[in-house]
């Protein structure tokens, strides 16, 4: 079960994804932080520095092209955040028994149009991401097995989450802008 939420952090507008998982909190830290695994549900390899100040890469993703952030925060098998571009992201892991955990995602974004946008694609990504950790082959969220990008889209702007933010390799869907 997946709850998302348009929240603030500070005066910048994020979405807040709390996400049941039917995993240990230690299988689903190895998919946040090995970069073979991330690969299978995240848009690019993730390759992390663990230490807060280290360097984040970014590489694969068809729709941007390879970059790096850095480590803002970073507490092992609980909590990592890091940039991305000039948002952040942060990822908290909470055991709710020893075989399952609550992850939840914070994407600190940089304009509130960005919610649905976002949103939807993290939707996609952690459909991946329970395939990937339930052992069935996911190829990521710009894979032939994955969820449909514009459905997730269409339900988080029919849920009311601010839109019109361009979507990378096209125009927005909701606002004509590129």
């Amino acid at each position: 079960m997946t709850t998302t939420t348009l929240i603030h952090r500070g005066e910048r507008p994020a979405v807040r994804i709390e996400c049941a998982l039917s995993h240990a909190v230690e299988r689903v830290w190895a998919a946040l932080t090995v970069p073979a695994e991330s690969a299978r549900w995240f848009p690019s390899t993730l390759t992390v520095e663990p230490r807060v100040g280290g360097t984040v890469t970014f590489a694969g993703d068809p729709n941007t092209p390879d970059s790096a952030g850095t480590v803002l925060e970073y507490a092992a098998a609980q909590h990592l955040a890091f940039s991305w571009g000039t948002n952040e992201l942060h990822f908290d892991l909470v055991a709710a028994s020893p075989e399952t955990c609550v992850l939840v995602l914070t994407d600190v974004l940089t304009h509130e149009n960005e919610a649905a946008r976002n949103a939807a694609g993290w939707d996609v990504c952690l459909a991946q991401l329970d395939v990937h950790l339930s052992g069935e082959e996911a190829d990521g969220p710009h894979g032939s097995s994955a969820p449909s990008w514009q459905q997730a889209y269409d339900r988080c702007v029919a849920a009311g989450l601010p839109s019109g933010a361009p979507i990378p390799g096209g125009a927005s869907r909701d606002s004509g802008l590129t």
